[in-house]
Parts: C-alpha cells; structure tokens; sequence
C-alpha cells in the first residue's frame, strides 16, 4: 500500500458507525432480552395476585359457612381462578382461616388456634381468611450461573366477620 492510501484509511471515518453499533447491539439485545423476561415475569404475578384477590371474595360472600374452615372452599375457588387463567397444574395453594379476638377493644389481638372457637362474651371477635398461591416462572432465555426459575406468589387475605 502507498502511503497516501494509508493515510486515507487513517483519516477515513466511513463505518465508524457499523463498528459501534457491532459493539453496542450485544449490549443492547441482552437488555432487551432482560427486560422482557421481567415483564412476563411481573405479568404473571399481577395475575396471580388477582387470582388470589378473586378467591377471597368468592369465598367472603360464601359467609354462610361459619360452622367450619374456610380452606377447602379457598382451595377450590383458587384452583378454579387459576384455571381460568389457563394454569391447571403446577399452582401451590396455601388456604388460611383463623380467629382472633381482643379484649381491649381492639389493642391487641389474640390469634386462637380454631378458626370456628369463640372469644369470651366481652371479647371483640375477627375471623379472617387468606389465601397464598404460587407459581414457578420460567424465563425465556437462561444465562449463564442464573438458578433459571424463581417463584412468584400472590396473596389476598379478608376479615370475614
């Protein structure tokens, strides 16, 4: 090559801009990539927290069932919700119910170990429900050293009476 020609090439700067997008676009794709991931990620829970929302309030206007837990009817009506939103297996479903009561006009509460007992005649009685339901999510892309799943759960929880 002639030393003018060199020089030209030096001075050139045509492909300056393909040279930093060939360095950028990696960059750039692998955060892209990310943020999808966390998207369908936050996604997923929203909807299970609406479905864990949705289950309490089935179960809030089932109040007729005072005589015994409200877990097998949180059950059903979460694993219900959840197949509604097209996820009929691998859901995990923690249904609560308990009772406390106060006899310091609501101060303190006392969690009591039946869900259908009873407080003292001068006690303030609260029965409460809750539901937990979780989900395993897997990413679309897996990187290298990551765990590759995560649990996402959702929870909903109601005072009944």
């Amino acid at each position: 090559m002639t030393p003018r020609l060199v020089q030209a090439l030096r001075e050139s700067e045509r492909g300056a801009a393909a040279i930093e997008l060939a360095l950028a676009l990696p960059i750039l794709s692998a955060a892209v990539l990310g943020m999808s991931d966390l998207a369908r990620a936050y996604s997923l829970k929203l909807q299970i927290e609406q479905a864990a929302q949705r289950t309490v309030e089935q179960v809030e206007q089932q109040k007729y069932v005072l005589t015994a837990s409200y877990d097998t009817s949180l059950t059903t009506e979460a694993t219900s919700a959840m197949s509604d939103l097209g996820y009929t297996t691998g859901n995990t479903i923690t249904p609560n119910s308990w009772l406390e009561c106060s006899s310091d006009s609501g101060a303190t509460w006392t969690k009591q170990s039946s869900f259908t007992g009873s407080c003292n005649s001068t006690d303030i009685t609260a029965r409460y429900v809750s539901v937990k339901i979780s989900r395993t999510y897997d990413p679309l892309f897996s990187v290298h050293n990551w765990p590759g799943s995560a649990t996402v759960y959702g929870y909903a929880e109601v005072r009944m009476q």
